[in-house]
């Protein structure tokens, strides 16, 4: 996600403070915040979840629908997603 640099203060601050109640929701295991190495207005969320389905309820609830729309605001450009899963 690639942030407006007089944004990423309230970014954080958002990540931060939902990373507990998204570390609560079921079949989540761990939620990790990464900054790019060569651009610090690119960050990275990984989260690992144990299935798919518990992926897609998160993404479903109001909680993440609540905090998507204040990160979204904070862009300056489209976010991108992948699911990955172990070969």
């Amino acid at each position: 996600m690639e942030f407006r640099n007089d944004k990423i203060d309230d970014f954080k601050e958002i990540f931060y403070q939902s990373k507990p109640d998204i570390e609560r929701f079921h079949g989540c295991n761990k939620v990790s915040l990464y900054v790019d190495s060569t651009d610090d207005s690119v960050y990275y969320t990984h989260s690992e979840w144990d299935s798919e389905d518990a992926l897609n309820n998160y993404r479903n609830s109001d909680f993440f629908k609540a905090t998507w729309s204040k990160t979204k605001l904070l862009f300056s450009g489209p976010p991108c997603a992948y699911s990955l899963v172990s070969p």
